[in-house]
Formats: structure tokens, C-alpha cells, sequence
């Protein structure tokens, strides 16, 4: 995410920051439905309102940087060579995103707190539920229009949820690897591996599309 060129944007940022953080914290401890938002706020030091002013639902303090992923999505496909096409562009993705050390792609004793708590609260399952129908249709659009197609194009819809079952199952074993061994290497080998294989059907399913 680019910093903010002005002064107040940056300490607005930092609040947002630093609340999340503070909830985060407080969620791994104590487990999502235990921590209340006076809680939340009296940890990060700020007010109430000021909590929800950034984050309309407690929620949203643990996905924090949903917005963020969606847009890394669409910047990959729209920068992509002339010559790479949608899919591929999504694959090279996960690559990138693997090497530059990403905290998306992360398999740490962080990251599976993360898991943890989500398997261990039924409000952040069914958001992340949701996340994840919300980000079929954003990145279906974001196939359309990288191809010049309406957004209604049935072979976008197709490709966004063969792409997104394919990055869940990579994210779920990669992690299921990292439980077993706490070996981070090898939990990313494994999410690659899931992700490159799933990639060849999801590329023999597209043939013939402007995606594939």
C-alpha cells in the first residue's frame, strides 16, 4: 500500500494501524466473540468512535487488508505484458508474491493464529465466506475488463471461481503443511505447487477464452 502524501492522511492511516494491530493482538489471545470494541480501543489508546469511524464491524479490524488484496489482484492483471494472459498473469502472481516475502502469502506461527482464530469463531467464518463471494465478483470484473468484455461475461464468472478454489485449496494445504512440519519453505513449495497445478485445468477449462 503507497503512503499517503499528506500529514494527516499518514496519521489517520497510523490510527487505522494501530487499532487493527491492537485488535488482532487481542483476538489471538483471547479468541474473536471474547474481546468487546471498548477493549479494542482502550488497547490501541484511542476512542470508541474513533474504532468505528475506521472499522464499521469488529470484523473488519481482523480482515484488514481485504481492499488492499482486491487491488493487487487488478494491478497484476492490468500490468501484465501484452503476451501473458489473464491466468497466467495470476499464476506469476502468487510466484511474486511468494518471493518478495509477502505477509499474503505467509506461513508462519502468525499466519496460522490467523487460521486459528478464524476456524475458532463463526462471525469470522461466515465473513470470510463472504469475502471470498465479494471477491469472485470483483475479480470477475476485473477479467471482463481486461479482456474488453461486459461484466456480465459467463467465461469471467467461470474463470474467477475456478481461480479462487484453486488459490483456497493452495492457502489451505499450504498451511495444513506448516501445522505438520513448521517449516515455512516447505509450506510455500506447497502452496506454489497447488497453485501451478491447479492453474494447467483452470487454463484447459478457459481454452479458447480471452482468459486462458
Amino acid at each position: 500500500m503507497s503512503t499517503p502524501p499528506d500529514r494527516r492522511s499518514r496519521k489517520r492511516l497510523a490510527t487505522r494501524q494501530g487499532i487493527s494491530d491492537a485488535a488482532t493482538r487481542l483476538f489471538f489471545e483471547r479468541g474473536f466473540e471474547n474481546v468487546t470494541v471498548d477493549e479494542i480501543a482502550a488497547a490501541a489508546d484511542v476512542g470508541r468512535m474513533t474504532v468505528f469511524n475506521h472499522f464499521p464491524r469488529k470484523e473488519d479490524m481482523f480482515f484488514d487488508r481485504d481492499e488492499e488484496g482486491r487491488e493487487m489482484l487488478r494491478e497484476a492483471l492490468r500490468q501484465r505484458h501484452p503476451r501473458v494472459t489473464p491466468i497466467e498473469a495470476l499464476r506469476l502472481l502468487a510466484h511474486r508474491l511468494v518471493a518478495d516475502r509477502s505477509p499474503f502469502v505467509e506461513f508462519s506461527a502468525r499466519s496460522l493464529g490467523f487460521v486459528e482464530t478464524i476456524e475458532n469463531s463463526e462471525t469470522l467464518k461466515a465473513r470470510a465466506r463472504a469475502i471470498r463471494d465479494e471477491l469472485a465478483q470483483f475479480l470477475t470484473v476485473a477479467l471482463s475488463e481486461c479482456a474488453g468484455l461486459e461484466p456480465a461475461d459467463r467465461d469471467a464468472h467461470l474463470a474467477a471461481g475456478l481461480f479462487l478454489a484453486t488459490w483456497t485449496v493452495a492457502f489451505t494445504q499450504g498451511h495444513q503443511s506448516f501445522r505438520q512440519s513448521r517449516d515455512s519453505e516447505k509450506a510455500k513449495a506447497t502452496f506454489l505447487a497447488m497453485v501451478d497445478k491447479g492453474t494447467v485445468g483452470l487454463k484447459a477449462a478457459m481454452a479458447g477464452t480471452p482468459y486462458a
